[in-house]
């Protein structure tokens, strides 16, 4: 019921602002084309659009007082992209920054990754080479002061403590830092720099043949990390790969060709786009690849979007590689950048992305666009692939003889539920307190020594095996007034207990090296995929 409610409110509110943007959008071509006075009364001639020019130039020269033209602007553009498509965007000059470093593979910063498991930040790992390592600062140091302002205690957003640490390459940020062992705080001057931001978050070897790459977006980086992990992986003897896309929500559109074209042969169609002011072009591999006699496994779930989305279709339809997981998210809107004077930019959809065999990735965007994937929970497409909804007006056959469907998003050839194995109520409560977060810190602090000397994943073992997990955790579990029933604790212990050992390992330089390892013991999804 309340699901109903909330989608009322959302498909009433905008009528209210579309009507405010009828009369006072077009302030902002007032702008753009600083019309003179003598088009204000201006005649309607031909298009909708002369109705508020018209509508312009009365506001600007009648109105009874003084308007802000640029707090309307900000406000009524994203209004009016709103009624284009769910994904053309308005940028203000800080989010559309924000957006390019996200993707270009660096921004300007002190080089660490840190968390905030107790209201203070703590510090997991030092960038190699980055401007933090080179003044001195060790995993598991905890940030309290940034400049002249104390950030650890005082319930800082995570986000408010980035934008402090982060700056213009060659400034300098001064950083209070409590450290194990030492009573005073220790004062570091770091000078920013340009921080790689990697896109390729693991790569290494499941058994003697086979390699997993997990890849987190499309950034501008991407092809050419993906080029050193895929040789990397070669030279230890990697017959067949699992690339990993889940969660991945895309990003820059050529480096998911680039990436295609590694694993496709000469003449092959990658993708198409096509719109009604743009004409349908496609994209071909060019038999260069070195990835084409690799045997190819793609995960994907509902998190799986644009970028990720072509690649998986255009392994799918040319019948190269095994699709894994659940139904990707289903977006296939073409964005076109639009940079303005001032820094803002748009992200206007031109055109839509169909796959090889002409299926469209774009789902239907309507009144529950934003709500499609908790339809997904309710309707039961999550755990059984029977639930999956298909449209036979939208089937497809590829060269192979596989059908496949449109109608949006990439529907997998192997189907593997959502996994609620271990879910129960103490579970839920241990996750959302964050127990297991938590304890992984404060076991990290305790085995800081240990964890420094830990070199690859067989000595991390060894750490771990002489620390009781299972103990320490119900006693810290209880200390914040949590304990499990004895079934609870059966049903959950393997799942909690597989992440306290995969977050105390990310706390070691294995980093996420040990991370995805440990946590795909657990991984339906990776169970799936090793399978041979």
């Amino acid at each position: 019921m309340w699901i109903k409610e909330i989608k009322q409110r959302i498909k009433s509110a905008p009528v209210i602002y579309v009507i405010i943007a009828v009369l006072l959008i077009v302030l902002i071509f007032r702008l753009l084309t600083n019309f003179s006075d003598n088009r204000r009364q201006m005649a309607i001639k031909s298009g909708e659009w002369d109705k508020l020019m018209l509508v312009l130039s009365q506001i600007d020269g009648n109105y009874v007082d003084s308007i802000d033209r640029k707090s309307i602007t900000e406000e009524i553009i994203p209004v009016l992209l709103q009624k284009l498509d769910p994904h053309s965007l308005y940028l203000p000059p800080a989010e559309l920054k924000n957006a390019d470093e996200a993707l270009e593979g660096n921004f300007d910063g002190i080089g660490v990754q840190f968390n905030v498991p107790n209201d203070t930040a703590v510090i997991i790992s030092v960038i190699t080479g980055g401007p933090s390592e080179r003044a001195g600062i060790l995993s598991g140091d905890r940030i309290v002061r940034v400049n002249s302002e104390v950030v650890a205690g005082v319930k800082m957003h995570q986000d408010s403590l980035v934008k402090r640490l982060r700056g213009a390459s060659g400034s300098t940020v001064k950083v209070g830092i409590k450290r194990g062992g030492v009573k005073e705080l220790v004062y570091f001057d770091i000078k920013r720099d340009k921080i790689p931001v990697k896109s390729v978050d693991v790569s290494y070897m499941t058994d003697d043949s086979t390699g997993y790459i997990k890849l987190s977006k499309f950034s501008r980086t991407s092809h050419e990390e993906f080029l050193s992990a895929l040789k990397s992986l070669a030279s230890q003897g990697m017959k067949r790969l699992i690339f990993d896309l889940r969660g991945n929500s895309g990003g820059y559109f050529d480096q998911s060709l680039l990436l295609s074209n590694e694993f496709l042969e000469k003449g092959q169609l990658i993708v198409y786009m096509q719109g009604m002011k743009r004409k349908r072009q496609d994209f071909h591999a060019n038999g260069k690849g070195i990835a084409r006699n690799i045997e190819l496994k793609v995960l994907i779930d509902e998190g799986s979007a644009s970028s990720s989305e072509i690649f998986a279709g255009a392994i799918q339809d040319n019948d190269r590689g095994t699709i894994i997981g659940r139904r990707s998210f289903g977006k296939g809107l073409v964005q076109e950048p639009i940079y303005f004077s001032d820094k803002s930019g748009l992200r206007l959809t031109v055109a839509r992305f169909y796959t090889p065999t002409g299926r469209s990735i774009q789902k239907p965007y309507s009144d529950d666009y934003r709500y499609d994937i908790l339809e997904r929970y309710r309707h039961g497409e999550m755990t059984s692939a029977d639930s999956i909804r298909k449209n036979d007006s939208l089937k497809y056959i590829t060269r192979g003889g596989k059908t496949v469907y449109g109608g949006g998003g990439i529907i997998p050839d192997i189907f593997v539920p959502l996994d609620t194995a271990g879910v129960n109520k103490f579970f839920v409560n241990a996750s959302n307190m964050g127990l297991p977060f938590k304890y992984s810190s404060t076991l990290a602090d305790r085995y800081r020594r240990e964890l420094n000397e830990v070199k690859d994943i067989t000595s991390l073992y060894k750490l771990i095996e002489r620390i009781n997990l299972e103990d320490g955790f119900l006693k810290y579990a209880a200390l914040n007034k949590l304990v499990p029933e004895k079934r609870e604790w059966e049903e959950s212990r393997e799942v909690i207990i597989t992440q306290i050992k995969a977050l105390f390992g990310r706390y070691s330089v294995l980093d996420d090296l040990a991370f995805y390892p440990i946590m795909s013991g657990i991984d339906n999804v990776m169970i799936e995929a090793v399978r041979k």
